[in-house]
């Protein structure tokens, strides 16, 4: 056995800590661009309709290839994944920062995007290899690599601001290229290795056909706010996304070793856990889009302020997810935390609908973003870990493919949807304050909704008891 198979504390503290780096720069990839989109759009020549695309080729890649990256952790081992990933990322960040021109930057993107559908679950199966066994340390771990997210976010739109104004915009890419060194050389020496507890082979034509339907998913609901929903474009790449992920569940359930084995969806709680990630990345992504937008077009913040004004939201979710979620899911259970924290999320998304064309940070956005933030804290890890431990050890990967998959699919219909309805009543009105704010409080309101009826469903679907939640009272990181 290797000795890296039998960690010590310090090891698999110091191994979590890599694990939320994978998280914290996944998601940090997304935000970075922001900021230096309007000199890639002069320096490579796109045109304000396919810039769009630097953002979109990344995640059309990433939600595409997230089931298949499960399911080659399972097979190859989680370690050999990560590392793979990270090598894939480092080649697409070098790919995006040395184009020279449109079709080489979306390329580079699009690898970057093939590189973090490697990661993601990989990593969670680590953290799950790593502290699986111990059900109080895996609500912290949880806790924290899920903290990493809203931190790679916010720190996304800091570093992309400051890389722009004072080196140039390839450096949004290459500041992937040292840390992708550092994950390589750490990995073998803090990570489990040896090969997944899997069998078979990897299906092919079922993973074609995955990869291609969740990327045409994404794909048509990405672009729809763009061309318009009624186009025939979008409805034409809706349809084929629904013709080829009907056809995965036809191959899948007529073969001997389908990529995912269709009654892992009938593992108590799986279902309930992913609709609630699905509905949680639904409401919250066009909640903090929209929130940036108010901050910059109606309250006239520039990126860096803007990027400030995250920050209490970002602080109270680490805290939140790190000190105070385990802490209360060991005393009522997942479920009523999931519940109640969807439901403070829909309070504080109604809240923030009431924002005024002449308001203010501290009246019109900071309670109500707190409160979000609570409930996204409070929601995300117990919906999480259910999602991940509910599915066989040895289908670890998938169980976090699958996760990770519910989230972004949930992230880009709700932002779309929220986009669509928001446009259509002013948000795309620029100069006009009135007319933007009425868009942006019709886009929380649907967010808000989206996230009652995640409590909802959530309250009826999740099973669970006290009884089953961990006990992380004694956990010190």
């Amino acid at each position: 056995m290797d000795r890296t198979q039998v960690p010590t504390q310090t090891r698999k503290w110091l191994a979590l800590g890599l694990i939320a780096l994978a998280q914290f720069m996944v998601i940090m990839d997304t935000s970075i661009i922001g900021v230096a989109l309007p000199e890639m759009r002069e320096d490579l020549g796109f045109s304000q309709g396919n810039l769009t695309w630097v953002f979109n080729a990344y995640v059309v890649m990433f939600g595409g290839m997230l089931l298949l990256g499960g399911r080659l952790s399972d097979l190859y081992g989680a370690r050999r994944m990560f590392s793979l990933g990270w090598l894939i990322l480092l080649v697409g960040s070098a790919a995006a920062g040395l184009a020279g021109d449109v079709p080489t930057e979306l390329v580079g993107r699009a690898v970057q995007g093939v590189g973090a559908a490697l990661i993601a679950p990989a990593a969670l199966t680590l953290l799950m290899m790593l502290f699986g066994s111990t059900p109080r340390e895996l609500t912290r771990a949880l806790a924290v690599y899920g903290a990493a997210a809203p931190a790679g976010g916010t720190a996304g739109v800091f570093l992309g601001g400051l890389l722009t104004e004072y080196a140039s915009w390839p450096w949004v890419f290459y500041i992937n290229i040292p840390i992708a060194v550092i994950a390589l050389v750490a990995a073998p020496a803090l990570l489990p290795g040896g090969r997944g507890g899997a069998t078979g082979g990897v299906d092919l034509l079922g993973a074609l056909t995955v990869t291609l339907g969740i990327g045409a998913a994404v794909f048509g609901i990405v672009r729809a706010p763009e061309v318009g929903w009624a186009d025939a474009q979008t409805w034409g790449t809706l349809l084929a996304a629904a013709v080829l992920i009907a056809g995965f569940v036809v191959i899948q359930a007529r073969r001997r070793e389908p990529l995912v084995r269709l009654a892992i969806f009938r593992t108590p709680n799986l279902g309930a856990a992913n609709l609630a990630q699905f509905l949680l990345g639904a409401a919250w992504i066009p909640m903090w889009f929209f929130l940036n937008l108010y901050l910059q077009q109606v309250l006239g913040y520039s990126a860096f302020p803007s990027g400030a004004a995250l920050i209490p939201m970002t602080a109270l979710i680490m805290i939140g997810m790190i000190v105070l979620a385990p802490r209360l899911i060991a005393r009522f259970g997942p479920k009523p935390m999931v519940v109640s924290g969807l439901v403070l999320l829909a309070a504080g998304l109604a809240w923030l609908s009431l924002v005024r064309p002449d308001g203010n940070f501290w009246v019109d956005v900071l309670p109500a973003s707190l409160v979000s933030a609570l409930g996204m804290a409070l929601a995300f890890i117990p919906s999480l870990g259910t999602a991940i431990s509910s599915a066989r050890p040895e289908e670890g990967g998938l169980a976090s493919g699958i996760v990770n998959t519910s989230y972004q699919l949930g992230s880009a219909l709700g932002l779309a949807a929220a986009t669509a309805v928001g446009a259509a009543l002013g948000a795309n009105e620029l100069g006009d304050s009135g007319a933007l704010t009425d868009g942006f409080s019709a886009a929380f309101l649907v967010a808000a909704a989206v996230a009652l009826a995640g409590a909802a469903l959530a309250g009826l679907t999740l099973r669970g008891s006290r009884a089953s939640a961990p006990d992380v009272e004694s956990v010190t990181v």
